[in-house]
C-alpha cells in the first residue's frame, strides 16, 4: 500500500504533523535517518516522500543525518519517486551560502555576506566587509547557532581567540552585515506546496529567538534587531500586512529551487529596503499563533501530503 513516508531526524517536531496525518486517516511512515542504510540493490516503497531533514540535527545528536538524507533522496529521485523536499532543498537546507546564491539569482535582495574557514581568514573577511556593526553566523545553521553582533574588528577578534567561539559543523563562519530595523521584529513566510500560507511577525527584542516551533526555544541574547517596542506583542504574531510583490518572487524562487514546503525570513531597514536571510526547508509553527488566527500550518501541509498521495494511488 502507498503510503506518506516523512523523513526527519527530530520527533518533537515531526509529531504534531503525524497528529495531523492520523486526524485525517492518512497511512504515513516516518524514517528517522539519524542511523540507517541506503540498499541501492533494491528499489523504494511506493508512495509520497516528504523531507525534513534539519540543518541543526547536528546539535541534537545527529551529526551525520543530512548526509545520510542526501543519499536517501538521491536514491528515491534515481527511483522517480514523488519527494517533496527533495536534494536541491536539502542543498539549501544546510549551507547559508548555497541559499543567498540562489535567492540572488532569483532577484531577491540577501544580506552582505562573506563566508571564510579559519580564524585569521575570518578576521579577513570582516575587515573586507567594511562595515559595522556586523554579525557571526554559521554557514549549517538552524536554531541561531553562531548568530553574534558585532561593533568592531577588535571586539570580532577577543571573540574568535576567547572560550565562547564555537567552529561551525562545517568549518564556514559568515560575516554579514547588520541590517537595523526600526522596529524589533522580523517576518517569516510559510509556503506549502510552493503556495503561500500565511506571514508570522516574529518579536526580536530579546534576541535572534526565531524557530516558531513550541519545542524549539533558545536563549541567545547576542543579536537583537532594533530598538524595543514599549507596545506588548506575543512574540510570534500572524499578520496580514504583507508584500504581494514579494510573496510573489519568493513563490518563483521556490518553484526553481524545486521545494514544496518552506518558512522564508526577512527584515526591513529603517529606508524600507528589504532583506531575505534566511530560507528553512524544515518549517515548524506556533501553537499559540495559530490558535488566534484559527491558521494551522501542519493540518494544510497534512492535507497538501494527502492530496499527493490520492494522484500517486489513482487505478
Amino acid at each position: 500500500m502507498s503510503k506518506i513516508y516523512v523523513i526527519h531526524e527530530n520527533d518533537d517536531w515531526t509529531k504534531h504533523l503525524t497528529k495531523r496525518l492520523e486526524e485525517l486517516k492518512l497511512p504515513y511512515e516516518t524514517w528517522h535517518l539519524d542511523k540507517g542504510i541506503v540498499d541501492l540493490t533494491a528499489a523504494p516503497p511506493e508512495g509520497v516522500f516528504y523531507n525534513r531533514m534539519s540543518a541543526s540535527s547536528h546539535t541534537r545528536g545527529h551529526r551525520f543525518a543530512p548526509e545520510l538524507t542526501g543519499a536517501t533522496l538521491a536514491w528515491l529521485e534515481q527511483h522517480n519517486r514523488i519527494v517533496f523536499n527533495g536534494s536541491r532543498a536539502l542543498n539549501l537546507e544546510v549551507s547559508k551560502i548555497n541559499q543567498y546564491a540562489a535567492l540572488e539569482t532569483s532577484g531577491i535582495k540577501t544580506p552582505k555576506t562573506i563566508g571564510a574557514v579559519g580564524r585569521d581568514q575570518i578576521l579577513q573577511a570582516a575587515e573586507q566587509l567594511g562595515t559595522a556593526p556586523f554579525i557571526t553566523k554559521h554557514n549549517r545553521a538552524g536554531k541561531g547557532l553562531g548568530v553574534q553582533l558585532f561593533y568592531s574588528i577588535e571586539g570580532l577578534k577577543s571573540y574568535l581567540n576567547g572560550p565562547d567561539f564555537v567552529e561551525p559543523v562545517d568549518g564556514i563562519t559568515l560575516i554579514q552585515e547588520y541590517i537595523t530595523s526600526p522596529e524589533a521584529f522580523i517576518t517569516r513566510a510559510e509556503f506549502i506546496g510552493g503556495k503561500f500560507v500565511y506571514a508570522v511577525r516574529v518579536d526580536t527584542s530579546d534576541g535572534f529567538e526565531l524557530c516558531p516551533a513550541d519545542a524549539c526555544r533558545i536563549d541567545d541574547q547576542f543579536c537583537p534587531v532594533g530598538e524595543q517596542s514599549e507596545e506588548h506583542r506575543p512574540m510570534f504574531e500572524i499578520v496580514n500586512d504583507v508584500d504581494t510583490q514579494l510573496i510573489n518572487k519568493y513563490e518563483v524562487f521556490l518553484e526553481a529551487n524545486n521545494i514544496a514546503v518552506a518558512g522564508i525570513e526577512f527584515i526591513s531597514d529603517a529606508n524600507g529596503e528589504t532583506f531575505t536571510y534566511d530560507v528553512n526547508t524544515n518549517t515548524n509553527y506556533n501553537t499559540d499563533a495559530e490558535m488566534r488566527a484559527g491558521k494551522f500550518g501542519m493540518l494544510e501541509l497534512a492535507r497538501f501530503l494527502g492530496d499527493a498521495l490520492k494522484v500517486t494511488t489513482k487505478p
